[in-house]
């Protein structure tokens, strides 16, 4: 009954507007076409000053109501963040000139330059002079532009220092997985092959690397004014790491990792008391639509000191460790009379590994 209600509403406008339509022709063969093709020209004409007028109003009403619905410029709370907030400002600022200016000039024009019996418009069909004006500083501006977008890009994929840390995040829909280095600080190796419920990253057991790496969901741990560098990765289709708070994001793509590297400067706390707001959390989203469960796919941060990152590590069991105290022996039991053993369960570390994942260097 509604899609009827609606197919009837549409058709009535539609009937309405067509109506409309054959009285202006009426209207204009009794008035005559000329004038009203000149009558129309001018209401256009006014009609588009007036665009330019409330259109701007607009612009500047939606800027204001809609301020604190955004992060504002200087807020980013790394180091790669605050590049790219006065990228943006600046970039803001260009585009923000020459779309008033354009756009003032386009209106004004319509409206000023009308059709009319006391001038008559001059023509010309080319000049050098214009043509160099309009290509090459739009030009200049926008190589400006770029350069810094290359430079910034450049520092967020660029080598990571020395002392930063290293954390893999992977993901899958629809949930994040991360996974750190323990003590020797390498990430051991994995391999697509071996992931499965026990083992959702597919690590290679066989890597000594792996044996101290600590696996979580949904939570990642930095740790304040300490370079972080995050390996990603994505077990089915294209997601994207998006860390707002930071202006920062990349794709996670599958069987391609990417990396980014950046200097976390606030710890959650700090955040939460300069916000006024004990329920702040540092958020994790996925910025690449990657089906149903696309806007459920939410992971937090938590940026703390380092003494509280080795309070949290010392407190996490390594991968490794679960496995094999899932999988270790079965003691034997005897009585007086018979002995019975039950099968010991084994791990199964690199079976069907490809050997350049298993050897040791």
């Amino acid at each position: 009954m509604q899609v009827l209600f609606i197919v009837a509403i549409l058709a009535l406008g539609f009937l309405i507007v067509f109506q409309i339509a054959k009285a202006s022709e009426y209207v204009s063969v009794l008035r005559g076409e000329e004038k009203t093709r000149k009558q129309n020209n001018r209401v256009n004409a006014f009609l588009l000053l007036m665009f330019l007028i409330f259109g701007l109003i607009g612009v500047y009403y939606c800027n204001e109501r809609l301020e604190g619905k955004i992060l504002p410029f200087g807020s980013a709370d790394s180091d790669h963040g605050l590049l790219i907030d006065n990228m943006m400002k600046y970039t803001l600022w260009i585009t923000g000139f020459v779309f008033i200016l354009t756009q003032v000039a386009l209106f004004w024009f319509s409206f000023k330059y009308q059709e009319s019996e006391n001038r008559k418009a001059y023509f010309f069909a080319h000049s050098n002079k214009l043509e160099i004006i309009w290509t090459v500083i739009p030009a200049i501006f926008l190589t400006g532009l770029v350069g810094f977008g290359i430079i910034y890009w450049t520092k967020i994929t660029g080598d990571a220092p020395a002392n930063a840390m290293k954390v893999e995040i992977t993901g899958s829909q629809f949930k994040w997985e991360i996974r750190y280095p323990g003590r020797d600080g390498v990430i051991g190796k994995k391999y697509y092959k071996l992931t499965s419920a026990e083992n959702p990253l597919g690590q290679v057991w066989d890597d000594v690397s792996n044996h101290d790496d600590v696996y979580a969901t949904g939570e990642m741990h930095l740790v304040v004014n300490r370079p972080v560098k995050l390996i990603i990765n994505a077990k089915d289709v294209i997601h994207d790491v998006g860390l707002a708070h930071f202006r920062m994001k990349m794709d996670a793509v599958p069987g391609t990792p990417t990396t980014m590297w950046f200097t976390p400067t606030r710890t959650s706390k700090q955040k939460k008391k300069e916000l006024d707001n004990p329920e702040f959390t540092y958020e994790i989203s996925c910025d690449q639509m990657c089906g149903a469960g696309h806007t459920r796919m939410r992971g937090i941060v938590i940026v703390e000191t380092q003494e509280e990152f080795d309070i949290w590590m010392a407190s996490q069991k390594p991968k490794y460790a679960e496995m094999m105290e899932a999988k270790k022996p079965v003691e034997v039991k005897k009585d007086s009379t018979t002995a019975t053993a039950q099968p010991v369960a084994k791990l199964e570390l690199s079976k069907g590994v490809p050997r350049d994942l298993t050897e040791k260097k």
